[in-house]
C-alpha cells in the first residue's frame, strides 16, 4: 500500500492499494492497484483486516452486470480514518462492517419491529448511501462497491451507519462471519424470527451455513428434533455439530419430502427454514410443516425465478411464511451482544470456519466455495 501524499487525521488523503476487482461475470478476480478515496461525511475508511466468502459473493460474482465491481461483504478491520460528522469512531477502533445499516431514526429503526433501515438498507447500485457515487476507482474510472462494503480490498469507506463498534480483544478473523451468515441464520432466523420453543421440530433445507447456523440456534432453544436436508451426503456428519439430528438426502428419496417430513415428525415439522435460495424449495419447506401452526422461514436469496408459488390451502390451514434478511439483527444494537455470547462461549462461530487462506489466494477460496468443499473460507490481508 503506497499513499499519494502522507495523510492526516483531520485530511485524509487518497490510498492505492491491492484489490480483487471481478472485471467479468464468472472469470476470475484480478489483483489491481485500486485508489480508495478519504472517507465523505459520516463515512469512515477502513484497513481490512479479513473477510470470509459468503456464498451470496460468489452467486452475484456469477451473474453480476454491473463491473468492474470490488465484492466482499463479510469483514472486519481498524478505522483508518474518518469522515467529516463521524462522532462514534475514532482511528484505531476495531470494526465490523456490515452489507445492512442501522441509522437510528427512520420509521423502520425506531418502531422496534424491523431492522430494515429506510436510509442505510441494502444497497443494490454499487454507490455510496450518501452521494451516489464511487469511493474505488482505477486509473481515474470508477469501480463499483458491493452490498456497502467491498472487503476485497485492502482497505475500503462504509458509512459509518454499517459499521459496529467492537471489543478490540475480539478475534477479527472470526468475528467476521457475524457481518452475515452465522448471526443472520443462528440466534436470528431460530430466535427473533421464528422463536423456535423448547421441544420443537424444526427441519431445515439447505446445510450450509446459514442452515447450520440455523440449527445451532435452534439446539439452543432447546429444539428436540432438527431435520437436516441436503443433497450432499458428506453434509450429515458435519450437521450434527451444530445440533442436527437427523438427516434426509432429498435425491435418494422415493416420495416428495415433505410426506417423509410429515411421517418423522408426526404431521409436520413446527418450524421449517429455507436456507438455499430456492423458491420451489420455499413451497416444499411450506407444504413440511405442521397444519395449524407450523411457520416456514425463507432465508436464502434466489438467482432465478423470484416467485414464491403456493396453494391458498396452505394458508387457509394455519400455516404461515416469513422472511427474514439479517435474521432480524439491528447491528449495532443488536451484533455487540451476539460477540459477547461467543467470547464467552455461548455460540459457535470457529467451526463455521473450514478454511483460513492469503488474500492473494481468492480465486482458489471461489473454488472450494462453488465446489461445495467449504463452509467459510477466511482470507486474511497482509500485515
Amino acid at each position: 500500500m503506497s499513499s499519494s501524499s502522507s495523510s492526516s487525521f483531520e485530511q485524509p488523503q487518497v490510498i492505492t492499494c491491492k484489490a480483487a476487482v471481478a472485471w467479468r461475470a464468472g472469470e476470475p478476480l484480478v489483483m489491481e492497484e485500486v485508489e480508495v478515496s478519504p472517507p465523505q461525511p459520516l463515512e469512515i475508511r477502513i484497513k481490512v483486516v479479513c473477510t470470509s466468502l459468503c456464498r451470496s459473493d460468489l452467486s452475484a460474482w456469477e451473474s453480476q452486470s454491473l463491473l468492474p465491481r470490488i465484492f466482499g461483504h463479510e469483514a472486519a478491520g481498524i478505522v483508518e480514518s474518518i469522515g467529516e460528522g463521524v462522532t462514534e469512531f475514532e482511528k484505531g477502533d476495531h470494526v465490523l462492517a456490515v452489507f445492512t445499516g442501522e441509522c437510528g431514526s427512520c420509521r423502520h429503526c425506531i418502531s422496534g419491529k424491523s431492522n430494515m433501515c429506510q436510509v442505510l438498507g441494502m444497497e443494490r447500485k454499487g454507490l455510496m448511501h450518501s452521494d451516489q457515487k464511487t469511493r474505488f476507482s482505477i486509473k481515474g474510472k470508477p469501480v463499483y462497491h458491493y452490498c456497502a462494503v467491498s472487503s476485497f480490498s485492502e482497505y475500503t469507506v462504509v458509512h459509518s451507519g454499517c459499521a459496529v463498534k467492537v471489543d478490540p480483544v475480539a478475534p477479527l478473523h472470526k468475528i467476521c462471519l457475524l457481518s452475515c451468515g452465522v448471526a443472520a441464520g443462528s440466534l436470528g432466523a431460530a430466535w427473533n424470527v421464528a422463536d423456535v420453543q423448547k421441544g420443537s421440530s424444526v427441519v431445515i433445507f439447505g446445510l450450509g451455513t446459514v442452515g447450520l447456523s440455523v440449527a445451532q440456534g435452534a439446539k439452543l432453544r432447546g429444539a428436540t428434533q432438527i431435520i437436516g436436508v441436503d443433497i450432499n451426503p458428506a453434509k450429515a456428519e458435519q450437521a450434527k455439530t451444530f445440533g442436527v439430528t437427523d438427516f434426509i438426502n432429498s435425491n435418494d428419496l422415493s416420495e416428495p419430502t415433505p410426506q417423509v417430513i410429515k411421517r418423522m415428525t408426526g404431521g409436520g415439522a413446527d418450524f421449517s427454514f429455507e436456507c438455499v435460495g430456492d423458491t420451489g424449495i420455499a413451497t416444499t419447506a411450506l407444504q413440511s410443516c405442521s397444519d395449524g401452526w407450523g411457520m416456514t422461514v425463507t432465508l436464502g436469496v434466489p438467482k432465478v425465478k423470484p416467485e414464491v408459488s403456493a396453494h391458498y390451502g396452505l394458508f387457509l390451514s394455519g400455516k404461515s411464511l416469513k422472511g427474514t434478511l439479517f435474521g432480524g439483527w439491528k447491528p449495532k444494537s443488536d451484533l455487540p451482544s451476539l460477540i459477547e455470547k461467543y467470547m464467552n462461549k455461548e455460540i459457535m462461530i470457529d467451526e463455521f470456519v473450514t478454511h483460513n487462506l492469503a488474500f492473494d489466494e481468492i480465486n482458489k477460496a471461489f473454488d472450494l466455495m462453488r465446489n461445495g468443499n467449504c463452509l467459510r473460507c477466511v482470507l486474511h490481508m497482509p500485515k
